[in-house]
């Protein structure tokens, strides 16, 4: 029972004596708590709201009875994948023509010459160029079933999407191709898609294509070049017995020999994407109309309630049109009439062409949004200026953790304002992919640039993805939960100790966005997609309780650097080893990271005698484990090794440190059988790691 005095301090004041209380006040008092109580009146009132997410937060997938521990969108309301988003765009090029409709015929392509502004071609124009390459194309003997393959060897530009315009107009398949192939690849997958006919941007890629071809049987007979060639060019190319012209020849002869278009169906093939891989010859994935549209809309789907694209939205374009990721932000872009401007072709210009092209849509990769926080935080090089900058990061972090994105607040005004404006101050929609990225530097940008901020899991055997993080949801450190096109499952990976059982395993995805195979290779087929239809990524995921996906692991030791590079550590081991002054070297990428590093354990039997044939020194082994002499010429060797071996740059490690015990079953870093146990020795060697990144100045 409560006291007498305790209920004498609960009770309601009474009216006379708030009316004393109010008349003993000050006018002073009295004007400034009517200040505050407006202020905070107008506060209230005017405050941003979170915007209703489109699905529980708390679940945003659900199991799929039956389905051996898969899980589907919390967006499917009991039906089956999603094929499309709007009923009259079912194929690439109904999208284009839906584009061109809700556009009014407004601005598309556009691009621009250093320090001029941005110049658009219209809707109309972009197909009526589009008819005319593809009638040439028809004109030149390609058909729907006769030399379907046309092969696009160009950086980004306006030319490179009417050019897939082209072949999705009369239903033709498009062919990229891009440098860093190297020319052995390109030479393969000329032969292997049989092309005969090639778009190149410049004269040095129709040299390399003819560099490939030339002395040897081949199938290509046209190549077109989207500026003027050369007459020694063209010269060159009639001894090969290749014809060279413009791509204004070109589009003048589809034009005097027009052609109805031949529209596709969403079973057509649209695009053979080979992948670089990291061993062996590049893999062509087979991706129809029905495949891209499906993972297009799943995107509009999941994007629609918050972030809906319209007419007026603008993309820039700098991330590679090869590559799938910017191949599907572009049919989003196009399919609901939005423009899209190209960069000016030299990545260091990408600020002035963001700057002037103002864009609404950015798409970026990791390595990108790694170099953003490193120069933002650069930036602050006082202690003034990092508390600053903290303080307004966890206010707007707050704000991001209940569900509120604006670029109007005043920690925007007062210190996020130039960061947001170095992207042109209007970009409302972002998305990274195509490599991991760290929860701090994910978290930070999304509070700092105020925009909505997606990241997204995929590879091109699922088109481009497969998962991506809800609107709403702004936790970092997971990849978000399956698209509405496509179910994902994980499966037992027994060997590395992950169970499905318990929310762990390889990552296998089926669906609308699933590839048809890879072009003329049934063993990596099957090796990729199994009898059900699931396509096996080779990657570990891990579910969280909110149904979303973690991937903590590659069952295949095959990783990404931070660019996306892909790379095969064991290959780079088998290499170094063969310095005579190693015994074991452990070759580590982390995602999060542009480079290699090692720890490595010398050989106690051969190092001193190495030792003093390179350097002259002598010492016990631990003496010359222990010096730094040692060390920098048992970097120089493998680094010799490596290029003799003919690693790419990427694939070379930057630093090393040195062990001085041998891998081994009984520490637990070798198997029975004596191969690595790459996860353990990533544990084992943790903090070495750390501090090797740390040293390394990039």
């Amino acid at each position: 029972m409560l006291s007498q005095e305790l209920l004498r301090k609960l009770r309601m004041p009474d009216l006379d004596e708030v009316s004393q209380y109010v008349r003993s006040l000050s006018t002073p008092t009295l004007v400034s708590m009517g200040a505050m109580a407006a202020m905070t009146t107008y506060y209230l009132a005017t405050r941003p709201k979170p915007l209703p997410p489109p699905c529980d937060l708390r679940m945003q997938s659900v199991e799929v009875q039956g389905g051996e521990f898969a899980r589907r969108s919390a967006l499917l309301n009991g039906g089956g994948h999603m094929t499309h988003f709007y009923d009259d765009a079912i194929t690439m090029y109904e999208f284009f023509l839906r584009g061109a409709r809700v556009s009014n015929n407004g601005p598309c392509l556009g691009s621009r010459k250093p320090k001029q502004p941005y110049e658009w071609m219209p809707y109309k124009q972009v197909l009526e160029r589009a008819e005319n390459l593809g009638s040439a194309f028809l004109h030149k003997g390609h058909s729907k079933t006769t030399d379907p393959h046309i092969g696009i060897f160009s950086q980004n530009r306006p030319e490179w999407t009417i050019s897939e315009l082209a072949c999705y107009t009369y239903s033709l398949v498009s062919v990229p191709l891009y440098d860093t192939l190297g020319t052995e690849a390109i030479s393969y997958i000329i032969d292997k898609a049989t092309i005969s006919t090639i778009v190149c941007d410049v004269a040095v890629k129709a040299n390399l294509v003819l560099d490939c071809v030339e002395n040897r049987q081949h199938s290509v007979k046209t190549i077109v070049l989207m500026e003027t060639p050369s007459a020694d060019l063209v010269n060159r190319g009639r001894q090969a017995g290749i014809h060279i012209l413009s791509l204004e020849e070109m589009e003048a002869i589809g034009k005097a020999n027009h052609q109805q278009p031949v529209a596709p169906r969403p079973e057509d093939m649209a695009v053979i994407c080979f992948t670089s891989g990291t061993t062996g010859n590049p893999k062509g994935a087979m991706l129809t109309h029905g495949n891209l549209v499906s993972n297009c809309s799943a995107f509009i789907r999941i994007t629609e309630t918050h972030c809906p694209l319209r007419p007026g939205d603008v993309h820039v374009s700098y991330l590679p049109l090869a590559h799938m990721f910017e191949r599907v932000v572009q049919g989003v872009m196009l399919v609901q009439g939005a423009r899209i401007g190209y960069f000016q072709g030299d990545i260091r210009l990408l600020m002035d062409d963001l700057t002037t092209l103002k864009p609404t849509v950015f798409p970026v990769v990791p390595r990108l949004l790694n170099r953003m926080f490193d120069k933002i935080f650069g930036q602050a090089n006082t202690s003034v200026k990092r508390w600053l900058l903290g303080f307004a990061y966890r206010r707007k972090e707050a704000e991001l953790m209940s569900g509120i994105v604006r670029r109007d607040s005043i920690w925007d005004r007062l210190i996020f304002r130039k960061v947001q404006a170095s992207l042109g101050g209007h970009v409302r929609l972002m998305i990274t992919g195509a490599a991991p990225i760290s929860p701090t530097v994910l978290t930070f940008l999304r509070a700092a640039l105020g925009c909505q901020f997606y990241e997204g899991y995929g590879q091109t055997e699922c088109t481009a993805g497969c998962t991506m993080t809800m609107p709403g949801d702004w936790s970092a450190g997971h990849v978000g939960a399956p698209l509405p096109c496509n179910t994902v499952k994980l499966v037992d990976v027994a060997e590395m100790n992950y169970l499905a059982a318990n929310g762990e395993g390889e990552v296998c995805v089926k669906g609308p966005n699933v590839f048809q195979g890879y072009l003329k290779d049934p063993e990596k087929t099957e090796e990729t997609i199994d009898a059900d239809g699931w396509v096996h990524t080779g990657d570990i995921g891990k579910w969280l309780p909110n149904g979303t996906l973690k991937i903590v692991d590659r069952k295949k030791h095959i990783f990404k650097l931070a660019q996306g590079e892909y790379i095969a550590p064991e290959k780079i081991e088998n290499i170094y080893t063969r310095s005579d002054a190693l015994a074991q070297i452990f070759v580590h990428g982390d995602s999060l990271q542009a480079c290699l590093v090692a720890v490595v354990v010398p050989d106690p039997d051969f190092l001193s005698g190495w030792a003093k044939k390179t350097l002259g020194l002598e010492g016990s082994y631990l003496e010359l484990c222990g010096k730094a002499e040692v060390k920098a010429a048992i970097l120089a060797d493998i680094l010799r090794l490596g290029k003799e071996g003919g690693l790419k740059s990427f694939e070379q490690v930057k630093a090393i440190c040195i062990h001085t015990e041998l891998f081994s079953v009984q520490n637990g870093l070798l198997t029975p059988t004596l191969k690595a146990k790459r996860a353990e020795l990533r544990q084992h060697f943790r903090s070495q790691i750390d501090e090797l990144y740390a040293g390394i100045k990039m």
